[in-house]
This record gives structure tokens, sequence and C-alpha cells, in this order.
């Protein structure tokens, strides 16, 4: 479903036009601008370069690039950290907030559930993380609690931290304390992709997933395409992540 840009030969001034009107539901607007803004440099980057329409619309399409995008905003942040990141209390094998209650685990571009099912596959049939804790991510390490996917993680793992690994404790126990949350360069990450389903409306699918469906479908030996189908989200779902990471990220940006 890519003709209408790329087939036809239409350059990517097109696509930076439609990426003009386009809007990024869930977001508010000051997001949606930052993103609108990122998202129209990476184009514009693409267009010098000589990239083919078909290939930028693929990893539009498969949040590969909203990925790249995402990963250049928060390597900004660290470099000249907020409060929040100075101050957080995450370490190795705290896991508390790889406790998935909700069960859907996040919300994942296609490019990240290839990546995470691919790094997860060749441990099918071991124990995961749910032999720690039931509703714990099936990426873990259940002795060490550590990720067994930690370089195939998702932008949301990458997002998340904490200024109170106690109170990670309590909310993952199902109480509700402060001090946890999603750094804003998260929001800007889900707003990229959500004004690249927009703009690609009708030229190519935008699609999210569920990162727990992934994960488990992995290590019970399910293929790619299997879990894919199983985990594939409903289109309101991108809109719902947009507007939890504006709560999420206030105090934490």
């Amino acid at each position: 479903m890519i003709s209408r840009i790329g087939g036809n030969g239409e350059k990517l001034t097109g696509l930076r036009a439609r990426l003009c009107k386009a809007r990024a539901k869930g977001a508010g607007t000051s997001a949606t601008e930052r993103a609108r803004r990122l998202l129209d440099a990476y184009l514009a980057t693409a267009e010098r370069h000589g990239r083919a329409s078909g290939e930028v619309i693929t990893d539009l399409a498969s949040g590969g690039a909203a990925f790249t995008i995402g990963m250049a905003v928060r390597e900004t942040l660290i470099a000249d950290p907020p409060e929040a990141v100075r101050h957080a209390a995450c370490a190795e094998g705290c896991a508390f907030c790889c406790i998935l209650r909700g069960g859907d685990g996040g919300t994942i571009t296609a490019a990240e559930a290839e990546r995470l099912h691919g790094a997860l596959a060749p441990l099918a049939g071991q124990a995961d993380g749910r032999d720690w804790h039931p509703d714990a991510c099936p990426a873990l390490d259940p002795a060490t609690r550590g990720c067994r996917a930690y370089e195939a993680r998702p932008m949301i793992c990458r997002s998340f931290l904490s200024t109170d690994a106690g109170a990670c404790e309590v909310n993952a126990n199902g109480g509700s304390a402060p001090g946890a949350g999603l750094i804003g360069t998260h929001l800007d990450y889900l707003a990229v992709n959500a004004l690249a389903r927009d703009a690609l409306r009708g030229t190519a699918r935008v699609a999210t997933f569920s990162l727990a469906r992934i994960a488990a479908g992995a290590v019970a030996g399910e293929s790619l395409a299997q879990s894919l189908d199983a985990a594939r989200h409903q289109s309101r779902a991108l809109e719902d992540a947009c507007r939890d990471a504006v709560r999420a990220s206030k105090g934490t940006s």
C-alpha cells in the first residue's frame, strides 16, 4: 500500500506536506508540534541523503523512524538531565517496574516487536520472569531479575524511571506511591508514531502491539507472525498511550 507516494515517484516533499496537516491524537498541542518538527527534520535529512521514499515510508510505518528519533531526543536529555533523571533510583535487579499489572505491558511498534521477539525466541521453554512473579514481564530472568532482552528493549522500557525504588514495589503490589513515571521524551516518541499514522493514512498501516504478549509469545515458541497477530492493538491504543504519557511525564521531563 505504499504506491501512492513511493511507487508513483512522488518526492518526500509530498510526505512532508502531509505531515503539516497530520494530527497526533491524544498527545496535546505542544507535544504534537514538537513531534512535527522532529519528524519533519527526519524527513528533510532523508531527502538530502537521497533515500527512496518507499524505504522511508516503511521506516515510518514500522516505527523504526520513531525509535531513531526517540533515541536521539533521549540522548540529548540524558546529556543534560533534569532532576528526576539525576536522582533516579533504578538499579540492576530492581525489576518492580517490570511487573505488568495491567497485562498489556505497554505500547510498542512493529520494529520493536520484531527485535524483542528475536531476542527472546532462543529462550523458548526456559523459566521466565513469571516464575518470579505471575505478572512479571517474560523477558526477565527469574533468578537475577535482569532483562534478557536488554539491548532489544522497547522505548517504554528505556523511558521509565523512579526516584524511589520503594515506591515501585508499593505500586507493583497494587498500591499508589509517587516517584515513578515516564520521562518526557517518551511522549515525543509516541507523538511521532501518531503523526506518522495520520500522515500515512490510506498509504501504509502504522500498527502497535502489546509488549507483554509479544514477549510471552516468543518464550512460548510462537513464530513472529503468530505473536504479531495475537498482540496487535486496536487503533485507539496509540491515542490512549499518548494520553497516558502526557499524564506520566508531568514532573519527570
